[in-house]
């Protein structure tokens, strides 16, 4: 999941695996694919019933259902915020950390070229764990098995994601689709840093929410209030000033923006972010589909079966082109298995996280999705400013404001439109009453 792999604290250099790509950006009024479906199934029955009492029967649970939904997504924030801030806190460490027992046997960081015979004497270099893959195939591991216990708790008896996708055809192909397409952003992004440097790739990564509305306009033609795109760009735009605005280090890469390499770099980006976007978008096409056909699809069966796909690809991947699996059997011969420890707690944390995620998606939609792990992001940055000791600099402080007034905007706006709503129903009622009356 969540795979562009990108540091939640500015100051980080390199990406590690990541379960919050997948996911993006700032719409917490649109309705779901499910409720919209099931309130139109629920007038349309209702508009051909001659009795009335049962029709105020149907329609009475999609209303608390609806209003249970505040609780719902403070409840998901909540858990998102909880698991992923240990869960950065983690990949941070997993990065930078020493896990030598002694400064003398050294792991090249380079798994593509690993050998054996490559572990060479050190007395100075420190053991940083180096194998993304592994991490993704672990995490995606604890994932599948969360995800099936959480799968069979939605539906009321045991069930394996295989036996939904063999079930499943057309919603398989567009798993496929969506972990096929995960798969290729994360590895394109990787490929990008060979061209530019970590700012400009954390510069592209925080600029989830507009591909993901884009795509959303151009391949599935929906349209979004006016407010939303306001609301998107003042978040994206805050996001890009904090980023902007953090103290200059020298590149690795000797690049600047007239190296025709950084263009290549740029490129890979774009094509990374598309990525992103069709992946959260067809996520929702995906319940919209199943909704339409009344196919039981929630959060639990995306999340057990996108993490089986992703756990299946990411090995065979691992397997056949990569020297990941005997890069870390060595290294755990030389320094031990205290990594394993930590990357352990690292997918459990993830898999719970996700569960928060995929029933934000469920219950709401991607672009809400990314307006929570966008601002989570930010407060991890916060949080490694206090905890860490690190400086803001007034640009800094300035995308901070930018981005929580995004999000104080549209919850005052949902807050009017909820009031209006209600205003508008009384006043509907009252008509009708005077009408009846007359």
């Amino acid at each position: 999941m969540e795979r562009d792999q990108d540091s939640t604290i500015s100051q980080r250099k390199k990406p590690n695996g990541s379960n919050e790509d997948s996911v993006t950006s700032a719409e917490s009024s649109v309705k779901t694919a499910t409720q919209q479906q099931q309130q139109e199934n629920s007038t349309s029955k209702a508009s051909s019933s001659p009795n009335t009492q049962s029709t105020e029967i149907k329609v009475k649970p999609i209303n608390e259902k609806q209003e249970g939904s505040l609780l719902t997504l403070i409840i998901c924030v909540l858990g998102i915020y909880a698991s992923f801030l240990t869960w950065s806190y983690l990949q941070e460490k997993i990065n930078f950390k020493d896990y030598s027992p002694t400064p003398s046997i050294v792991i090249p960081s380079d798994t593509s070229a690993f050998t054996a015979s490559s572990i060479s004497q050190d007395q100075t270099k420190p053991q940083h764990f180096k194998a993304p893959l592994i991490i993704n195939i672990i995490q995606s591991l604890f994932a599948v098995i969360v995800g099936t216990f959480y799968l069979s708790q939605k539906t009321g008896h045991f069930q394996t994601p295989l036996r939904f996708i063999f079930n499943n055809t057309e919603t398989f192909k567009s798993l496929l689709l969506i972990s096929f397409s995960q798969s290729l952003s994360s590895q394109i992004a990787y490929k990008s840093l060979n061209y530019v440097d970590y700012v400009f790739y954390l510069l592209a990564k925080s600029c989830k929410l507009i591909p993901v509305m884009l795509v959303h306009l151009i391949v599935y033609k929906s349209k979004f209030p006016g407010y939303k795109y306001l609301v998107a760009g003042i978040i994206t735009l805050g996001v890009l000033i904090f980023t902007l605005g953090s103290p200059k280090k020298k590149s690795k890469t000797g690049n600047d923006l007239n190296d025709g390499n950084v263009l290549i770099g740029l490129f890979y980006l774009t094509v990374s972010l598309f990525m992103d976007g069709l992946t959260n978008s067809t996520q929702d096409q995906l319940f919209k589909t199943n909704s339409k056909k009344n196919i039981t699809f929630t959060g639990g069966h995306l999340m057990a079966c996108l993490n089986l796909l992703n756990f299946t690809l990411t090995t065979i991947y691992a397997l056949i082109f990569t020297n990941q699996f005997q890069y870390t059997w060595s290294f755990l011969q030389a320094n031990g298995a205290q990594v394993i420890y930590d990357v352990l707690v690292f997918g459990l944390l993830g898999s719970l996280g996700q569960i928060f995620i995929f029933l934000t998606l469920e219950r709401f939609n991607s672009v809400v999705l990314v307006t929570v792990t966008v601002t989570r992001k930010m407060i991890s940055m916060c949080l490694s400013v206090f905890l860490f000791g690190h400086k803001l600099t007034g640009s800094q402080w300035g995308g901070l404001i930018c981005v929580f007034f995004g999000i104080f905007l549209e919850s005052f706006y949902k807050v009017f439109k909820k009031k209006h709503d209600k205003l508008q129903v009384q006043n509907d009622k009252e008509i009708k009453n005077e009408k009846k009356q007359i």
